[in-house]
């Protein structure tokens, strides 16, 4: 396994960015992976792994650069009153991010990836969790011709009154588009979820919802309070399933 950090220069900053692909020459066929609202860390790093050990060169940026190249945060501790100030932090970094700004990054991403040897050229994979449900959602409309498969895992936010609220662009996908759902997930509503089915039916999308009986909000993490092991190998068994057939 080869590991680095890269810093991408974006019109806001320097964007420190991980990157995993397995030893060889490669090319490797390519997966975009957005963090959820705790940021980077150890855990999603080694999920990254994961899906670079079956044959991916999986790259993930650090989303809050432009306030924090590194933040150290507690998801299981989001309810405990002595936590106030982390809490604070995290909904500062979590709100200050637009799915414009998002798209803005993720272009710079596609310009490195298009430099760098090891990143096989065309189509590449998205998945993305909790807050990065709704970039997934939005960059795979945004670069249709670009994402061939795209997930987003309990995304929170995905339909809002903004003017680039991720449904606006979801008529546009051109790949495959696969979103798991936990059932108790007070991020995102049934009527949200039927209104993306009615918009990916009426588009002819490839798109495809899946509830998850007995999860809540990030099932997938290993460390968190809420994981729920047979949800989270099930997300896994999907995601490289969407990764083989279209990637």
């Amino acid at each position: 396994m080869k590991e680095s950090v890269v810093d991408i220069a974006t019109r806001d900053g320097s964007m420190n960015t991980y990157i995993y692909h397995p030893d060889g020459d490669g090319p490797f066929p390519v997966v975009i992976f957005n963090m959820d609202s705790v940021g980077v860390r150890d855990e999603l790093a080694d999920m990254c792994r994961r899906i670079a050990t079956v044959g991916y060169y999986v790259i993930m940026p650090n989303m809050y650069y432009r306030l924090a190249r590194y933040v150290d945060l507690d998801a299981n501790r989001l309810r405990d009153p002595a936590y106030t100030d982390k809490i604070e932090l995290l909904w500062k970094l979590n709100r200050h991010l637009t799915n414009t700004m998002v798209e803005e990054d993720t272009a710079e991403l596609f310009k490195y990836l298009d430099a760098d040897k090891m990143a096989r050229p065309g189509k590449v994979g998205m998945v993305g969790y909790c807050m990065s449900g709704r970039y997934v959602l939005r960059n795979a409309g945004t670069f249709a011709d670009r994402v061939g498969a795209s997930a987003s895992v309990y995304g929170a936010r995905l339909i809002t009154d903004a003017p680039d609220s991720a449904h606006l662009a979801a008529h546009k996908i051109k790949g495959e588009m696969y979103l798991a759902c936990a059932e108790h997930d007070h991020y995102i509503s049934n009527e949200d979820l039927q209104k993306l089915k009615q918009i990916f039916d009426e588009s002819g999308v490839n798109g495809h919802i899946e509830m998850y009986p007995e999860s809540e909000h990030g099932f997938a993490f290993p460390t968190r309070r809420l994981y729920h092991k047979d949800s989270a190998e099930r997300h896994w068994e999907r995601l490289f399933a969407l990764f083989r057939r279209n990637l």
